[in-house]
Order: C-alpha cells, then structure tokens, then sequence
C-alpha cells in the first residue's frame, strides 16, 4: 500500500487578483512532487485564475468547489 500524498494548505482567503495566484506560485515553489496543496480563497477569480495558471505550469486541479464565499482548490504539484 503506497503512502497517501502529503497535504499543504495557503490561505489566500481575503486576497483579491492577482495575489492568490502570486501566493499559490510562491508556496508551490517550496512543495515536493506529488504534493496536494488545498487553497482556500475568497476572490472568484480564483475559480478561473489558478487553474488557467496550472495547466501552463503542468500542475494538475484535483478540485474546485465554491460554497457562498468560500472557494477551495485542491492541485497536485508535479
């Protein structure tokens, strides 16, 4: 049984475009392959915003889910 990737979190909650790209660009910097980090935002954008920046930089989208305010992204880093 393979070990379940590890989970990194950024709070980009409250931050409006382009910093919750520019956070999520900077903390996946520091992280492994294989990585899952969970960003939890606030800024719609976000929606579009970290996953468009994903795909150039070949990370994958696990996740995306909006509940009122509140938006959660979960991406692999590879």
């Amino acid at each position: 049984m393979s070990e379940p990737n590890p989970v990194a979190t950024l709070n980009a909650q409250g931050l409006l475009c382009p910093m919750p790209v520019i956070k999520v660009q900077e903390r996946i910097a520091d992280l492994r392959p294989g990585t899952v980090l969970e960003v939890l935002a606030t800024d719609p954008g976000a929606l579009a915003d970290v996953p468009a920046w994903c795909r150039v930089h070949g990370h994958e989208v696990i996740e995306s889910v909006q509940d009122g305010r509140e938006i959660r992204i979960r991406i692999k880093v590879n």
